[in-house]
């Protein structure tokens, strides 16, 4: 097990080194009422008292339900301002909008959430002078678990390097709120979702594949399958010049 106390000094130290680098005044990051989000508010509020987390729900039932209490639960208990953008009719509203120039696919429709709340992010962030704070984790990044210009873009993540189990452990040592340390991982992208159940492997598995390389060959198929399929997600676009020799 990692030693949390110094990897708690060392990334309140690599957070306040990029305020510094980019002349921030403040930090921003989606308090979704996840384990993620709970762990980079923490890091964040640690580093920088300036720092703001916005609760965006957009449509999930357990975004108003569970998601908010939760996300307003940290916030209470580490002292983070939080602010709610409530993202739903923009959703509908967008749906409506480009009705007409294409027939919107289920998979392309759960990405208009992530996308919006990353939209928001940017735009307050900007206004006000904030870095967004990453809230990814290895394992998600291992099996391309993020959408693409959505929870996928920040300026900064304190936590992608830490996998799944080990973020947990984080929370553990910080004493977060227990219902976001007890509950299923889910994205809240549809009714029901959760991660674990949308991949169809479990994060205890993903976790010790990719630290140990050892798995089931059925675990194995399903995190292969989707560490290749998801590789374009972990690299810049590519430009042409850059690829030539």
């Amino acid at each position: 097990m990692r030693d949390y106390q110094k990897e708690l000094e060392n990334r309140i130290g690599f957070i306040r080194n990029k305020l510094a680098e980019s002349g921030s005044k403040g930090i921003i990051f989606g308090n979704s009422g996840g384990k993620d989000s709970a762990l980079v508010g923490i890091l964040c509020k640690m580093a920088c008292e300036d720092t703001v987390g916005i609760i965006m729900p957009c449509t999930s039932k357990i975004n108003y339900g569970q998601d908010k209490a939760d996300g307003n639960a940290l916030a209470e208990q580490f002292g983070i301002d939080t602010r709610l953008v409530d993202l739903s009719s923009v959703k509908e509203e967008f749906l409506k909008q480009i009705a007409d120039a294409a027939d919107a696919t289920d998979p392309a429709i759960a990405n208009i959430a992530p996308r919006l709340r990353m939209l928001t992010l940017y735009t307050i962030g900007q206004s006000e002078n904030r870095l967004v704070a990453g809230t990814g984790n290895r394992s998600e990044a291992y099996m391309g678990y993020f959408t693409k210009w959505g929870d996928g873009a920040y300026d900064f993540n304190p936590i992608g390097d830490l996998t799944v189990t080990e973020i947990y452990e984080f929370l553990d040592f910080l004493d977060a709120p227990e219902s976001i340390r007890k509950k299923a991982p889910s994205a809240g992208l549809f009714e029901g979702q959760t991660d674990e159940g949308e991949m169809g492997v479990s994060y205890a598995a993903i976790d010790k594949y990719i630290t140990t390389g050892e798995a089931t060959e059925h675990d194995k198929a399903i995190i292969d399958r989707f560490h290749s399929r998801s590789e374009h997600k972990r690299h810049m676009p590519a430009v042409y010049g850059n690829e030539q020799e």
